[in-house]
């Protein structure tokens, strides 16, 4: 169930550090709802003949590397606390969320580790392909017709899960204003190297900073981050 802005307003327990931006006032609303839009839309068709041979490789190491659909969907929130469904690589085993039910229910660690990062490191339902995969990024790409489809931006806070809105406390409002994005300020900044508060100060940030300008500025500190591979999991 997505929560409403009411409940939204209501929601507690998390505080952000005094150095984070978590000024009230609306981001730059001319570039927020009319240039960012043409130039998420822009820049997708001018990166969509340079991603579809990457994509095209991709789909047929996939079918090569394990059974299983080549393309995942999963549901998350979007802006306004609407929900849409994100686009994917596959990188996980067909049976990941049977491993994953398991794992939880065995291992109260990893229980722990999952409930306050979302995240598990040397993760067994990722395939051997998958793992190239999540740490070039490249299981992303289908997220281009997500960017098309207008439920995300090239540049956002990271997209959540419906039940992770809590975790944003009082923050969660802000972070409902704009699309998610599929790179931002938390990926150039660390990824799975960083805590989960981190990621949602990274998020408030962004929102409060955001302008063209910062914008390309993520895009073009997404690449080293891409090609190294820095802060994937």
């Amino acid at each position: 169930m997505v929560t409403s802005p009411t409940d939204i307003s209501r929601t507690r327990g998390v505080k952000a550090p005094e150095h984070v931006l978590v000024s009230t006032s609306e981001p730059k609303w001319s570039y927020r709802l009319i240039f960012k839009r043409w130039f998420d839309i822009c820049f997708s068709i001018l990166i969509l003949p340079l991603a579809l041979p990457f994509g095209l490789l991709a789909a047929l190491l996939i079918r090569i590397d394990s059974a299983g659909p080549v393309l995942i969907k999963v549901k998350r929130l979007g802006k306004d606390g609407s929900t849409f469904f994100k686009y994917k690589f596959r990188t996980m085993v067909p049976n990941a969320e049977e491993i994953l039910r398991k794992l939880l229910e065995s291992n109260p660690e990893i229980r722990q580790e999952y409930e306050r990062t979302y995240k598990i490191k040397q993760d067994p339902r990722i395939t051997r392909f998958g793992r190239w995969l999540r740490l070039t990024s490249l299981d992303e790409l289908p997220q281009i017709l997500n960017v098309f489809r207008g439920e995300m931006s090239w540049v956002g806070p990271r997209d959540i899960l419906g039940t992770e809105l809590v975790k944003y406390g009082q923050f969660a409002r802000k972070l409902l204003t704009v699309q998610p994005g599929i790179t931002g300020l938390w990926q150039v900044s660390g990824r799975s190297k960083l805590t989960y508060m981190e990621r949602i100060q990274l998020d408030m940030r962004y929102i409060d900073r955001l302008s063209f300008l910062l914008d390309l500025k993520i895009l073009c500190r997404t690449v080293p981050v891409v090609v190294t591979g820095y802060g994937a999991v």
